[in-house]
């Protein structure tokens, strides 16, 4: 059996890079899964793999852009219609303008990061919440240690992440009453771009690994998922308000 049988996850950005990473994941562990973005093709894709190959779970997709409300709640309802329930959301989707100063950041610049991320993060949250008080659910969020250092050329990202930690932490005080738990994760990941970076900066590549206590980037699947799905789980019905970075050791603070 699997630490999530029935139960019914929601991943944004669930086609492609940490999202499918994270559905591999979930599948594993025995919940359906619903997954969003704005592709269809990669939906398409993600859900025909994820059907093929976990036999026990049925994955669904929703075309969604998380900026637009009346999308993220049509999104949800078809969740519920679908599964009858919803018990974790997980809030991976964001666009950015990664590498622009701030100063030369430009009004829709910022607006992509802020839209995409911290307006997407809040609309999953706001509509959800009926469907997890239900559940006593829980919802984990995605935020950066770009936003915990400080990092150049992430000032739009770096402030949609840290306004959806913001959020994360009222959220919890305000739902834990109601048996809803709300963590962040700040992960370090090899994804698809970065596979592209280190292949254009093969010296910058290995002076950033050399700086990681752990020595290499973390896995979508096996080490940021599975730390979500014990962040859905029972095993943390006591934990919430928490962020958790996974970057093995470069994201230390006290």
């Amino acid at each position: 059996m699997g630490k999530l049988d029935g139960k019914v996850v929601l991943i944004t950005g669930g086609g492609q890079g940490i999202g499918f990473g994270l559905a591999k994941a979930f599948a594993e562990a025995g919940a359906n899964l619903v997954l969003t973005g704005r592709t269809l093709s990669k939906l398409e894709r993600a859900c025909e793999e994820l059907n093929s190959k976990y036999k026990d779970v049925k994955v669904i997709y929703f075309t969604a852009d998380g900026s637009k409300e009346e999308d993220v709640k049509a999104a949800i309802e078809g969740t519920v219609s679908e599964f009858g329930r919803l018990d974790t959301v997980i809030n991976n989707a964001q666009n950015s303008a990664s590498g622009v100063s701030l100063v030369d950041h430009s009004v829709e610049d910022f607006n992509k990061a802020i839209y995409s991320g911290l307006y997407a993060t809040f609309f999953y949250m706001k509509h959800s919440f009926k469907y997890l008080k239900e559940s006593k659910g829980s919802v984990i969020n995605f935020a950066t240690g770009a936003g915990l250092s400080g990092k150049a050329g992430q000032s739009s990202y770096a402030a949609a992440k840290e306004g959806i930690r913001g959020l994360s932490r009222v959220a919890a005080t305000e739902w834990g009453p109601d048996g809803v738990r709300v963590n962040v994760v700040c992960p370090l990941v090899m994804t698809e771009g970065l596979i592209k970076w280190k292949e254009e900066y093969p010296e910058l590549y290995e002076k950033t690994i050399q700086s990681i206590p752990l020595g290499r980037m973390g896995d979508p699947k096996e080490d940021i998922g599975r730390v979500c799905v014990f962040l859905a789980s029972d095993d943390a019905s006591y934990v919430t308000g928490e962020t958790i970075t996974l970057q093995g050791g470069s994201g230390l603070r006290p």
